[in-house]
């Protein structure tokens, strides 16, 4: 689905975010079928992924991966789990206070990083095992984003996530 022009009725909506986000959490794949490794502070490498993620490399769309940390006691209730670690959902931020849906074809930043969120980061056949039975329906729209890396640097714990006016994101929601 395309974005509105960011001049008309709904494309100001979409844009007027109530406040900056926060960086929760942060984790990193270093292999396929490995746990996660837990990490406060990270490099992004713009055009690939988190240094020392097994997407570091050059994932494009999907540098980066986030969800959002009111999400998770909701995917946790519909899954029948009193909590749910954000290590189980294999996303590499947890980030509160900012609606991810929003950042979607928009460029944002957090600490000295600038993204741009590309897709929803629907979840895999994997939440099955992780969540048990029902799991992958237990984060349907829930999943996240994902994000390709504009601009490097490091983030960590804390940092802000704000979304960047729409004439620093390539002319807004095109």
């Amino acid at each position: 689905m395309s974005q509105p022009p960011a001049d008309s009725a709904l494309g100001k909506l979409m844009a007027n975010l109530p406040r900056a986000g926060r960086v929760e959490w942060i984790g990193l794949r270093p292999a396929r079928d490995v746990p996660m490794q837990v990490v406060d502070r990270v490099e992004a490498c713009a055009g690939g992924g988190l240094a020392g993620d097994r997407y570091g490399g050059g994932s494009g769309k999907r540098g980066v991966t986030l969800i959002q940390a009111e999400h998770l006691p909701a995917i946790a209730a519909l899954a029948g789990h009193l909590v749910v670690e954000p290590m189980t959902l294999r996303r590499n931020l947890v980030v509160s206070g900012i609606p991810l849906v929003a950042l979607k074809g928009r460029r944002f930043r957090i600490g000295g990083v600038v993204l741009e969120g590309t897709d929803p980061c629907d979840p895999c056949s994997r939440m099955e095992d992780a969540l048990g039975p029902g799991g992958y329906n237990a984060m349907r729209g829930m999943g996240g984003l994902c994000a390709r890396i504009v601009e490097g640097g490091a983030f960590g714990l804390g940092d802000t996530v704000e979304a960047l006016p729409a004439s620093a994101d390539g002319g807004g929601n095109d």
